[in-house]
């Protein structure tokens, strides 16, 4: 009977350990499963941030782990800098804030030590001048027992003409922005199968200037996305009578489930 009784203890607790294991890995088959699915995401909602009314989703399973959306957690700023001249492109309702995509799984699941950040999407700058890449940014960083991916959105800078208006050279910089809006007013969690959902709602355009150039080669557009701020270089046709109009335009992206 003890040899029994020893027998079932150990069978026991090789059943559990080997639970835990399997679940452990479920958790990690999901982490890399929500990986793919914040990066589809992205695709989703890039596709439609600049059709009006347009509609996307992405299927998320989600068991060991949540998926949140956070309200106006980003407030967005813009300003313009011409040599010694700076002019503000935004205020507390234009561009206004941005809301956040975050999924979160515990690092028992998955780790890769406390303090780890990296981003697998774009970079921790806030702006991108003249480039093709994407306006998403995924961002995967451990802190108190949690991995977390983020999913958030830089802006884009460029110049886009350059007209002769009464013998000056107007250079006109547009500036868009993708901001997030979410139908919760606090942060919400979600599990199990469910459709995440972009819709454009809005697209808006405030134009500011004319400014004088002056003679210098460059604009200096710096973007606030919460509590960091990055500035980026777009050039300048100068002349002896060149000018700049800046163009700030706004896609609302409703996500919801």
């Amino acid at each position: 009977m003890l040899i029994t009784g020893t027998t079932i203890v150990l069978v026991l607790i090789a059943s559990i350990y080997a639970y835990q294991i399997l679940e452990q890995q479920r958790g990690a088959a999901e982490f890399e499963v929500a990986k793919k699915s914040i990066l589809s995401f992205n695709d989703a909602l890039e596709s439609v941030a600049w059709k009006l009314q347009a509609t996307r989703s992405t299927r998320f399973t989600v068991e060991y782990g949540l998926l949140e959306l956070t309200p106006e957690v980003y407030a967005l700023g813009i300003n313009a800098t011409v040599g010694g001249s700076t002019w503000q492109l935004s205020n507390s309702t234009f561009p206004g804030s941005s809301g956040k995509v975050m999924y979160s799984i515990s690092d028992k699941y998955t780790s890769f030590g406390d303090g780890y950040s990296s981003y697998i999407l774009g970079n921790s700058s806030n702006v991108l001048v003249g480039s093709a890449e994407n306006y998403g940014r995924v961002l995967i960083n451990q802190q108190n027992s949690w991995v977390s991916i983020t999913l958030s959105y830089r802006a884009r800078a460029m110049r886009t003409s350059v007209v002769n208006v009464g013998g000056k050279d107007v250079n006109y910089i547009d500036i868009w922005v993708i901001k997030i809006k979410t139908l919760v007013t606090q942060p919400w969690s979600y599990i199990h199968d469910f459709d995440l959902k972009a819709k454009c709602t809005s697209i808006k355009t405030v134009s500011y200037g004319p400014y004088a150039v002056g003679g210098n080669p460059n604009a200096i557009i710096s973007v606030r996305h919460g509590s960091t701020t990055n500035s980026g270089l777009v050039p300048l046709v100068t002349t002896a009578q060149s000018e700049v109009v800046f163009n700030v335009v706004v896609a609302e992206v409703q996500v919801y489930v």
